[in-house]
């Protein structure tokens, strides 16, 4: 096996992007949510290189704050929310830069279900 220089791929870097994206956890000790909600639902804002980055880094950054992700929806990145038609107002937009300058998660909403809201019991 011969080693040299010139043959190492280039590995090109690809940029970040951030991806809105809905998380519904469960209910676990210490979560900080209501006493009688059943659940909460998060949007937030992810920075990655593609979905799949951005939803693993949220969901352990969700882990470690003590709640119980069950679901993510992905609604993918600015340009292809504006592309299905969303209106994106200027506070959204603040927050997805805040997330794309800090390589961070913002939780830019959380709602509590009680009952069954969102079908859980």
């Amino acid at each position: 096996m011969t080693d040299t220089p010139d043959e190492k791929p280039v590995k090109q870097k690809r940029p970040q992007q951030v991806y809105t994206l809905l998380i519904e956890v469960g209910r676990k000790e210490g979560d900080g949510l209501p006493k009688k909600a059943t659940g909460a639902g998060l949007l937030c804002y992810a920075s990655g290189v593609d979905e799949a980055e951005a939803v693993r880094e949220t969901v352990q950054i969700l882990k470690q704050a003590d709640l119980a992700p069950l679901d993510v929806t992905g609604y993918g990145t600015i340009e292809e929310r504006e592309a299905q038609g969303h209106e994106i107002d200027d506070e959204e937009r603040a927050l997805m830069a805040r997330a794309l300058a800090e390589n961070s998660v913002v939780v830019a909403q959380m709602t509590p279900y009680f009952g069954d809201d969102k079908g859980h019991a």
